[in-house]
């Protein structure tokens, strides 16, 4: 075990948790980030630490509420170790626990390479990584605590790509800041890369609430080229040395296209301010995937990439739940159904006080029959998140749902809406 780390696994700490945590006090200029290994099988979670390093760009806001992040499938904690003061805390859903819920995890374990990143800590903090168990409660699995002084703390300066200014709004501290990463295009091809960027990034700002509200975001384009064009078909036997070893038929499911390549993702974003991440694959296959508050997936040139781009987006930035229930998946009972789900967009009726009730009309009832009609209604419609029983969804139909609509779903938009101000405020 490296000297910069103490673990603790299973440690419980006692923190409060403030109403705001003024900035300055606890943080410096950059980020920390710290890389690990996420490993088990469907029972089981296991945090081993690889490194730490200091990046010189902290794209986040100074404003942190430090309210208790109740979204996603993991978070993580930073305390003050002196003053067991909560000073910053994110959810986030990392490709692992998907994997968790295959057939494959109920025969073997298996690891990803998984970063965090939070602001640069001026005094000692103890992390800690918490996970969601099947009955929906946080439980920590992981925690250590991280001096800032100690000198294996790694610093080297980061990668520098070139990279385009798709939209630039402000002040990175007071902005949702995007970066998008070239993947599967040769040194040769940025201009179909920055072009495609381009593209879809319009289909994203076609959409409310993102057109109302495209002031609040800046977008980057960075120019990361690949050795060879496309990415990998498993299932067709077709590979490609790509830089982010993006690959098709994850999970064995063809359209299912994503990456774990999250070391290389992140060193190469490290010079530009980011608060989410995009990677964007030359290929005209179909395809995406995407995950709250760690990355989002998207070919480039299919027909439908702009829906899916939107599509992906709304996973990672607002932690919207898929709302089909007839689509082919890898998973297995994804879903507790005894267990209220945290996606804003789902709900099992076990707390549906905490969901979008206020946004139906008195006279449409609940559950509510998918009929003619209630459509284009807001209601309580059964089938979402992968299962046609015991899940509902806000609409009929919804950008979460299907490649029909043009827009998402008012309830959807109001998650996003609440995502565009913690990133803003």
């Amino acid at each position: 075990m490296k000297k910069y780390l103490i673990p603790f696994v299973l440690m419980f700490v006692s923190f409060t948790l403030p109403a705001q945590v003024k900035f300055d006090d606890y943080f410096s200029n950059g980020v920390l980030r710290f890389d690990y290994l996420l490993s088990g099988s469907d029972h089981s979670a296991k945090i081993t630490d690889v490194q730490l390093k200091k990046e010189p760009i902290w794209g986040g806001t100074a404003h942190l509420q430090a309210q208790e992040q109740t979204m996603g499938n993991y978070r993580f904690n930073v305390i003050d170790q002196a003053t067991k003061l909560l000073i910053y805390q994110q959810g986030f859903s990392p490709i692992f626990q998907e994997w968790q819920t295959t057939p494959e995890a109920k025969k073997m374990e298996r690891a990803f390479y998984q970063v965090l990143r939070f602001p640069f800590p001026k005094k000692n903090v103890i992390l800690e990584i918490e996970c969601r168990n099947r009955e929906g409660q946080f439980k920590t699995i992981y925690s250590t605590v991280i001096d800032p002084a100690n000198y294996f703390i790694t610093k080297e300066s980061p990668l520098k790509p070139d990279f385009v200014m798709i939209r630039k709004s402000g002040d990175p501290a007071k902005k949702v800041d995007v970066a998008i990463l070239a993947e599967g295009y040769k040194k040769e091809e940025m201009g179909k890369f920055v072009k495609d960027a381009h593209r879809l990034v319009d289909s994203l700002f076609s959409v409310e609430p993102y057109v109302s509200l495209k002031k609040q975001f800046n977008v980057y384009a960075l120019e990361t080229p690949s050795e060879e064009s496309g990415t990998d078909i498993p299932g067709r036997n077709i590979y490609a040395n790509t830089l982010f070893n993006s690959t098709f038929y994850t999970f064995n499911i063809a359209r299912y296209l994503t990456t774990t390549d999250m070391k290389t993702i992140h060193d190469q974003a490290a010079s530009v301010p980011y608060d989410y991440l995009i990677v964007l694959v030359n290929t005209p296959e179909y395809g995406g995937g995407g995950f709250y508050n760690y990355l989002s997936v998207c070919s480039a040139d299919h027909a439908l990439s702009p829906k899916v781009f939107v599509h992906e987006f709304g996973h990672e930035f607002a932690g919207l739940g898929d709302e089909y229930y007839t689509s082919e998946v890898a998973y297995e009972e994804f879903y507790n159904l005894k267990v209220e789900p945290w996606e804003p967009n789902l709900t099992t009726l076990v707390d549906f006080k905490s969901k979008w009730g206020a946004m139906i009309d008195p006279s449409t009832p609940v559950p509510t029959p998918r009929t003619a009609e209630f459509s284009g209604k807001i209601g309580v419609f059964e089938g979402g998140g992968y299962m046609e029983k015991g899940i509902f969804s806000p609409m009929q139909d919804c950008l979460m749902k299907s490649n029909k609509p043009n827009s998402f779903c008012p309830v959807c938009q109001e998650a996003i809406r609440r995502a565009i101000q913690k990133c803003t405020e």
